[in-house]
Order: C-alpha cells, then sequence, then structure tokens
C-alpha cells in the first residue's frame, strides 16, 4: 500500500530524488528557466513537504510553499522512474490539494515546463482542473514556463489570477 506523510528533503533517499530532479530539469531548460528548489530549499519555514513510500521505498515527492495567508505554489513534484504509471503522482497531488484546503487556501498555483518531457504533469495538473494563468509571485514570461492556477474557493475564484497578493 502506498502511504503519504510529511517528510525530510534532507533524507539521503529524498536527496537523491531531488538530486535527479534538479538533473532533469537543467537537461530540458535553460538554467534560467530552472525552478525546482534543493533539499535545503525546501526545508525552509513556509514549505510543507510530503513523500510517497511504499513498505520504505520512496516512491514520489511534493510540496507546497506559501505564497501569502490565502496562497501557495505547488513544488518539486516528482516520482521515481519505477513509480511512473502507477498512480504516485495523483496520489501526491491529491494529498497536496487537501492540505491547503484543510488550511483555508484559496488559491493555488504552480510553474513547469512546457518542453515535452513536462507533458504529463501539464496533463495531471489539467486533469485536476489547473488552468493557464499569467506568471505569479516574481515569476516572468518565459517561453519554456507553463504557469497554472486551480481556485479552492470562492474568494479565490475572484482573486486575479496570476496576481497572488503579497501580503
Amino acid at each position: 500500500m502506498i502511504h503519504i506523510a510529511p517528510d525530510s528533503p534532507t533524507t539521503a533517499d529524498v536527496r537523491l530524488l531531488l538530486d535527479e530532479h534538479l538533473a532533469d530539469m537543467f537537461a530540458t531548460s535553460p538554467a534560467d528557466s530552472v525552478h525546482a528548489l534543493d533539499h535545503s530549499a525546501l526545508s525552509a519555514p513556509g514549505i510543507s513537504f510530503w513523500t510517497a513510500r511504499e513498505n520504505g521505498a520512496l516512491l514520489g515527492c511534493g510540496a507546497l510553499k506559501r505564497l501569502n495567508g490565502t496562497q501557495a505554489e505547488i513544488k518539486s513534484m516528482r516520482t521515481t522512474a519505477a513509480a511512473r504509471g502507477r498512480g504516485v503522482a495523483t496520489l501526491l497531488l491529491a494529498r497536496v490539494l487537501t492540505d491547503a484546503r484543510e488550511h483555508n487556501l484559496e488559491r493555488l498555483y504552480l510553474e513547469t515546463g512546457t518542453e515535452e518531457f513536462f507533458a504529463p504533469a501539464r496533463r495531471l495538473y489539467a486533469r485536476h482542473g489547473f488552468t493557464i494563468c499569467p506568471p505569479f509571485a516574481g515569476y516572468v514570461l518565459d517561453p519554456h514556463s507553463v504557469f497554472m492556477t486551480l481556485a479552492l474557493s470562492p474568494d479565490g475564484d475572484r482573486q486575479q489570477q496570476g496576481r497572488p497578493d503579497q501580503s
């Protein structure tokens, strides 16, 4: 059975997965278009981090970075090569969405790549209601980035998409 739980991004196996994630990001996108966080950045206050494990074996990870009191950004969604196609990313995303709702967040954002390598991620997010939006929270237009958002509440629907309040 797959178990999703809070974890530390500094755990040895998680660090290896995050290192692989960063290597893939730099291999598929220009350096100035890579916005993935390393294990130390993912340990910062305001970031929640989860892993998916089965019998102790790491299958994937995901994080939620608070932008302000009502908005957050999904970061570092990644599954191991062996876990791909098993629904692990869907389970991780469901956990992130549950946590966001439990904390009364009104809107989520994310940035992902435009290259074919990122097509499965874009499809996952679209299946869960995320839509394309303008850059947010300091991001700028970039031909290598796709920005997406999801309103979690009626107030989130009323907020100007792509312009998180920085309060």
